[in-house]
């Protein structure tokens, strides 16, 4: 399997048009034009019957004491969890390419809607960890289905890496109903995987990492 993406390179920094936040050098962030970026794939494994995409942070603080607070930063040596900003199951197998863009354009304060994707064919977006980052926030609290991308915090001490993973599947469909989130999908694919591949992108709103990051 292959897996590539017109957006950015494997490795490479993402462009703040594919990102939640941008870096504003007044208030730390600026909300951004959160696009979902390109991604195309080709190989699949004979057999395969459905896809699904999981995009993942895998270096979000453990710990919340020190995120975004002034003179203070997220040492670099905390433990880090993962944060899931995608997850998209039971694409079909003829589907080539996820344009820039086709199913998040912009932020949605509260949330875009799901479990199902309009015009999808039978294509099913999980629940992301905004759900939860915002659980307590009046004017952002909601359900977060489908791709909203990075803004990790701006004054971590490392640059995050978002891992884009997509999944060749022997099932058309994933065994989770309702509302479901990265791990769930996770966990119920086990077993059904007949191949995968991954992409990495990194992205920082911390000022004094950025020349490390590359332009983003």
């Amino acid at each position: 399997m292959k897996l590539w993406s017109d957006s950015f390179k494997d490795g490479g920094a993402i462009p703040g048009e594919f990102a939640f936040c941008v870096i504003d050098p007044v208030n730390h962030v600026a909300m951004s034009a959160n696009k979902n970026p390109h991604l195309a794939w080709s190989d699949l494994p004979s057999g395969t019957k459905s896809l699904a995409l999981i995009c993942h942070d895998v270096d979000v603080p453990s710990r919340g004491d020190d995120v975004n607070q002034e003179g203070k930063s997220v040492p670099v040596d905390l433990p880090r969890v993962d944060f899931f900003h995608w997850t998209l199951i039971d694409l079909p197998v003829d589907t080539p390419v996820i344009a820039a863009g086709q199913y998040s354009n912009s932020i949605t304060p509260r949330g875009k809607s799901g479990p199902e994707v309009p015009n999808g064919r039978g294509t099913r977006h999980g629940l992301n960890d905004y759900t939860g980052w915002f659980a307590g926030d009046a004017d952002m609290s909601g359900e977060y289905f489908g791709y909203d991308g990075p803004c990790p915090p701006w004054n971590d001490s490392i640059v995050h890496r978002y891992v884009f993973t997509l999944y060749a599947l022997d099932i058309e469909r994933v065994p989770v109903d309702g509302k479901f989130t990265g791990q769930q999908v996770r966990d119920a694919i086990k077993g059904h995987v007949l191949g995968e591949a991954s992409i990495t992108g990194i992205y920082t709103l911390t000022p004094t990492l950025q020349q490390t990051a590359g332009a983003a």
